[in-house]
């Protein structure tokens, strides 16, 4: 099986996407390889990530654009003269258009750091706290023209403990997120993961 080309999206720090690209490295045997970064934060930490690993960088400002799908139009142009297979999403805190789904039908995936479909969108750690929830955790999913509405890929849960902040809570969900996500991007790089409707199976599991 060809190894496929990854473009990772990342706005902030970029640990994900670091733990996308680190779980594979010196894999002679790897489905998949990161070859781009796309930020659309030139200032954002990611960047420096990815200048560390050896991942090219393609950084953007939105704004210098005229509308949200001339951005996109040309970050597509971008993927496509790499030979882009799919992109995952790591932290990236901007709403996809048509011009980007359309280009990549379900081949782009993200994380969210709740059980969806319960608090979706910015700040869903503390949302849960706020809430009461005795549980957290993270969600790896298909991408739509929604917030956090995509088909479900793999969750997974942890318990919320009673003096539990946010400062406490996050860290035990993104251990869990840096596990999760590189196990699901191999197994969508291997075809192992099958979409009907809003129903997703993963062929084989994920081996966690």
């Amino acid at each position: 099986m060809a190894r496929k080309l990854v473009a990772v999206f990342a706005s902030g720090s970029g640990s994900n996407f670091e733990a996308v690209v680190s779980a594979v490295a010196g894999d002679a045997a790897s489905p998949y390889e990161v070859s781009l970064l796309v930020c659309d934060k030139p200032g954002a930490a990611a960047i420096a990530r990815a200048e560390r690993l050896g991942v090219p960088v393609y950084a953007v400002r939105p704004k210098s654009y005229p509308s949200r799908e001339a951005y996109e139009a040309d970050v597509v142009r971008e993927l496509r003269a790499r030979g882009i297979d799919f992109v995952v999403l790591a932290g990236y805190m901007r709403l996809i258009t048509a011009t980007l789904l359309d280009a990549y039908p379900n081949r782009i995936l993200n994380i969210h750091p709740s059980l969806l479909p319960a608090f979706p969108g910015l700040h869903a750690v503390e949302q849960a706290l706020e809430y009461g929830a005795k549980a957290a955790g993270v969600t790896v999913h298909f991408v739509d023209g929604g917030m956090d509405s995509g088909a479900i890929i793999a969750q997974e849960a942890l318990a919320v403990r009673d003096d539990d902040t946010p400062e406490t809570l996050y860290p035990r969900i993104q251990a869990i997120e840096h596990r999760l996500y590189p196990a699901v991007v191999r197994a969508f790089a291997e075809d192992r993961v099958r979409l009907d409707g809003r129903r997703v199976t993963v062929e084989g599991g994920l081996g966690l």
